[in-house]
């Protein structure tokens, strides 16, 4: 499915017109920036999920039995990646996300664009386009990045040399909306903003 036409503001009406293409379910990046910006650097950190990662997670009670006890495998497939793990609101570890794209193919001259547009929303008032480029730098149409995040999904990336899911505590989740991921002993971790993603320019 195609979404009508953008843009939304007035800003960009002198632009040509594009289209975007709806995904069949909905995507999920992992960000990192400035809540209160609307531009930005560091898109190469940026994570994306092109599946729900939480109904395909594994809780952290359960990573002995369900993933150090089948070679790092979860049960959905994906594999456990010590060095570099993600843990959501309830306590779920998911799969880490893959680096967000940031180049797109024009249709007609199939030329490389050294950038990509998303349709991303906090599911609140703000919907938009996100641009990211292939020199990491992004920018939103309309908003900030705090508009565009999803505030009841929190995530973060605990990483280092020492660092294990059985070190976490239990009591710590869930997590409030809004408030930060815990920390977990032995970790380095990360916190990230969730966006939802609708769709993309084509």
């Amino acid at each position: 499915r195609l979404f009508r036409h953008y843009p939304a503001n007035a800003a960009t009406e002198d632009k040509p017109k594009r289209s975007f293409r709806r995904y069949p379910s909905i995507r999920f990046i992992a960000a990192l920036g400035d809540p209160n910006s609307s531009s930005g650097s560091g898109v190469e950190t940026w994570g994306l999920w092109r599946d729900d990662p939480g109904p395909r997670g594994v809780y952290l009670k359960d990573y002995d039995r369900r993933l150090k006890s089948n070679n790092n495998v979860a049960p959905a497939g994906w594999t456990f990646d010590p060095s570099d793990w993600w843990v959501e609101e309830h306590g779920l570890i998911m799969s880490t996300p893959e680096p967000l794209p940031r180049k797109s193919v024009n249709k007609e001259t199939k030329e490389i664009i050294p950038e990509k547009q998303y349709v991303v929303t906090g599911d609140r008032d703000i919907t938009t386009v996100l641009t990211v480029r292939d020199d990491g730098t992004w920018e939103l149409e309309k908003g900030a990045l705090y508009d565009v995040t999803h505030l009841p999904c929190r995530s973060a990336a605990y990483r280092g040399d020492g660092c294990a899911p059985m070190n976490a505590n239990l009591k710590d989740f869930p997590v409030k909306p809004g408030a930060e991921m815990p920390v977990i002993n032995g970790c380095l971790k990360q916190d990230y903003a969730v966006l939802f993603v609708l769709g993309e320019a084509v």
